[in-house]
């Protein structure tokens, strides 16, 4: 028989067991918006620029800005999650992503974009973190590992739809039109309020005390290397496919908003099946072979995307994808089985802070670096070096090389009644 929800740890106020799990259609529709971002924006990057009349350099700086403020924000609202509930927090930032973001579309100068972008990225801060707290919060195991792979494959699911829908939206109407989009995120804070249970108490022990807690387990060299890779991963993914890859193909090949679009959503599938496939591969294989296998995937694939040919890039776009679907949910789950309950707001916001510095110095560096250099010699640089970086991982040995406990509820894998 399975056993009862485990009683609530005193103080803590968090959720247990499976009473008040949210639907995973709630999850995933915050995750979706999370995903709006940048990916909507990024097959219409040189049209934007164009409009204002702004160099290809300054790409960078459209991403960055809508990435900048979680560095401090994330772990903010981290910290807030923890001590007066998910709903409470997870709301408030639905609505300001939802609203600053639709106002882009109204942007009478470049640099009144990049404060709204600014702004709307106060709300993005606390999407995806406070979308693997609810997770963590309600599964367990295996079970929590498979869960965080699905929400892996509805991100990568809207890296495919995403930027298609920006760049035919660019084609059709003008590429102000992509922002209304954002106003999806007004529904979804609407239904978080509605439908999600957050029987929180608020915690009453003193605030220092909580992030002393916090740094001792970020200085954890597990934690730390853990984190460090989750921003190198979004370094590369937003500095080299989101910003690089559209001014690329768009340079090189002439491809327009809609053809970009495709090219994107290329990885994006592919990354899918792996995501969703990520349970067999943790129960098999340790997580340091996982992880820099997947960057020095990334390393060839890059170097490939930059020989000069269209179909060379877009194979290597999708197994660039397949890598992409296995090291951002193994390293999301480490993180997140490592977390104890009572800090695992504020560790889990740590990491999505950690992850806005590789999003928001990824499209810098990289938009700085194709003012100087062509965008073939970019790419084959980023790959030379990620490379580099994955063999000394793999030889480091220093990320875990257990596997994540099964989880004992119903419909787990090991429960009796499967």
């Amino acid at each position: 028989m399975p056993r009862p929800p485990a009683s609530p740890r005193a103080g803590s106020g968090a959720p247990t067991g499976t009473a008040g799990r949210p639907s995973r259609l709630l999850v995933f529709s915050v995750t979706a918006m999370a995903l709006l971002n940048n990916s909507v924006l990024m097959s219409s990057t040189p049209e934007i620029l164009e409009s204002f009349g702004e160099p290809v350099s300054r790409a960078g700086l459209l991403i960055a800005t809508g990435t900048v403020t979680g560095i401090v924000a994330a772990p903010a609202i981290g910290f807030l999650a923890d001590r007066h509930g998910r709903k409470r927090v997870l709301v408030p930032c639905l609505l300001v992503f939802g609203t600053f973001g639709s106002l882009g579309g109204f942007a009478p100068s470049f640099e009144w974009l990049l404060v709204v972008r600014i702004i709307q990225g106060l709300g993005s801060a606390g999407l995806i973190n406070l979308v693997v707290v609810l997770i963590t919060d309600h599964w367990s195991g295996l079970d929590r590992a498979r869960l965080l792979g699905q929400n892996s494959a509805v991100i990568t699911g809207f890296l495919a739809v995403f930027p298609f829908l920006g760049g035919a939206t660019t084609d059709l109407f003008g590429w102000r039109w992509n922002f209304a989009y954002y106003a999806m995120a007004l529904l979804v804070g609407a239904a978080v309020a509605r439908h999600l249970d957050d029987p929180w108490v608020t915690r009453r022990d003193p605030v220092g005390r909580q992030l002393r807690l916090a740094l001792a387990e970020i200085a954890i060299p597990v934690n730390a290397v853990t984190m460090a890779l989750g921003s190198l991963t979004f370094f590369v993914m937003f500095g080299v496919f989101l910003t690089l890859i559209p001014i690329h193909l768009d340079e090189v090949f002439g491809l327009g908003p809609t053809q970009r679009g495709l090219v994107a959503a290329v990885p994006a599938v592919t990354s899918t099946i792996t995501s969703l496939t990520v349970t067999w591969f943790r129960a098999r294989l340790s997580v340091g072979l996982m992880v820099a296998t997947g960057l020095g995937v990334f390393g060839a694939t890059f170097v490939a995307m930059g020989l000069g040919s269209l179909w060379l890039l877009v194979a290597a776009a999708a197994v660039y994808g397949l890598a992409e679907g296995l090291t951002i949910p193994t390293l999301q789950d480490v993180v997140a089985e490592r977390a104890p309950e009572h800090l695992r707001g504020v560790l889990m916001a740590l990491w999505v802070g950690g992850l806005r510095v590789g999003q928001t110095t990824g499209p810098l560096v990289v938009g700085m670096a194709i003012g100087w250099w062509s965008t073939e010699s970019v790419l084959t640089l980023a790959g030379i070096t990620v490379g580099c970086l994955a063999v000394a991982l793999g030889a480091s040995r220093i990320l875990p090389s257990g596997r994540p406990m099964a989880s004992d509820g119903p419909g787990s894998p090991v429960d009796g009644n499967r």
